[in-house]
């Protein structure tokens, strides 16, 4: 079992809160995590739920005195999605315990809907509950020496892809994982929405990879309108597959790029949307370069936690920053992203970290070497830079 980061985080927000919820896409490792952290306490003292499983349902058909017979016990509920009422049933039982004194450590809930599960939460449980974001297996988590991240890369971080025994039976589970999520997480979440044309959407952004999210152009391909290509983009990106990467839009005095842009947030699912199996597929592929710019902005998302806000920045004229991270308000750092381990730095790079005074710039090539560059900025290997944002 690969160790997962996240881990001492969750459980210390669980010392402080009554529940967590724990947000990431199916097979992502969720379940895996909430299983060893509940195995530490001792035999009695946890119970997992699973929704998906019929026994499991039935012995919630009574949710209020089930819940209430585990008092001290942590309770991990399983695609917590599937049974929204049980919301106001924790925060009757949550309130319940908070005023005897016993107000942390309760429930782990586990769900694979961003948007629509922390809307259905803040409902009910808002101050009672922690969220936090699981995602792929990052540079650090890895089991690999240090810098080698091409297998990462290629196969991306999802736990059975990545650890597959070749890169043929890495592409058959990540296929596999693409048609299982349209052909029952689409309708289960968006019983409306026609399963193929967002399944032709998700292929079209992989190809797109990076590139501005135009609604408009995307919606003539697929002979939608914009709205309901809007509407397809939300449904991709509430099931944490897509990320859709704001401007910075803060008063420079310049005249700034307005649209996001769209990145499939697993590299791996991006060349199976793609039909690529090796590594020196992707190489060959005219998307290499900006399937590697959205395998660096994840990781250094993820290692950048809650404490910063990411956007990339680009102004009419030209001048671009990849990942720029805001922090109090501010721009804090400047990330340019190349693929080869000699890379040169773009001009609209330094004119626009220039305009925006940023603290840090870092360069983040495919090397594991560090030197520095021109004007304070640092070149810098993809593994470094994430072990430093997550301190």
């Amino acid at each position: 079992m690969i160790s997962r980061r996240l881990r001492p985080y969750i459980e210390d927000r669980l010392k402080q809160m009554p529940g967590v919820v724990l947000l990431g896409p199916h097979q992502v490792g969720k379940t895996t995590l909430a299983r060893s952290i509940a195995s530490r306490k001792a035999k009695s003292a946890a119970v997992y739920l699973d929704l998906e499983r019929p026994v499991d349902q039935r012995r919630l058909h009574d949710a209020d005195t089930f819940l209430r017979a585990q008092a001290g016990k942590l309770v991990v509920i399983d695609e917590i999605h599937r049974a929204p009422a049980l919301f106001e049933t924790l925060r009757g039982i949550i309130d319940e315990r908070r005023a005897a004194g016993e107000r942390a450590g309760h429930f782990l809930l586990l769900g694979s809907a961003a948007i629509e599960l922390m809307r259905q939460a803040s409902e009910s449980l808002a101050g009672r509950v922690a969220y936090v974001n699981l995602g792929q297996i990052d540079a650090l988590e890895y089991p690999a020496p240090v810098g080698d991240t091409d297998r990462l890369w290629l196969r991306g971080g999802f736990p059975d892809s990545v650890l597959a025994s070749s890169d043929a039976v890495s592409l058959d589970w990540r296929r596999d994982f693409v048609r299982s999520y349209l052909e029952r997480d689409v309708p289960m979440f968006a019983p409306r929405l026609p399963t193929k044309t967002i399944g032709r959407l998700w292929t079209m952004l992989a190809h797109a990879q990076g590139t501005p999210l135009n609604q408009a152009r995307l919606a003539s391909s697929l002979g939608v309108t914009s709205p309901s290509v809007g509407r397809y983009v939300d449904l991709l990106v509430d099931l944490l597959l897509v990320r859709r990467l704001r401007p910075w839009a803060g008063n420079v005095g310049k005249r700034l790029v307005r649209m996001p842009k769209a990145y499939i947030r697993d590299s791996g699912l991006t060349h199976a949307l793609l039909d690529v199996e090796t590594w020196e597929g992707v190489l060959g592929h005219p998307v290499a370069g900006a399937s590697w710019e959205g395998f660096v902005i994840e990781n250094l998302i993820a290692a950048a936690g809650e404490r910063r806000t990411p956007y990339f920045y680009r102004t009419e004229d030209g001048a671009e920053i990849d990942l720029l991270f805001e922090r109090g308000g501010k721009p804090e750092i400047a990330v340019e992203i190349k693929r080869p381990s000699a890379p040169t730095l773009s001009r609209g790079f330094y004119s626009a970290r220039q305009a925006l005074k940023v603290k840090e710039s870092y360069l983040v090539h495919g090397g594991t070497d560090t030197w520095p560059e021109n004007d304070g900025v640092t070149a810098i290997g993809l593994v470094d830079l994430v072990r430093k944002l997550a301190k």
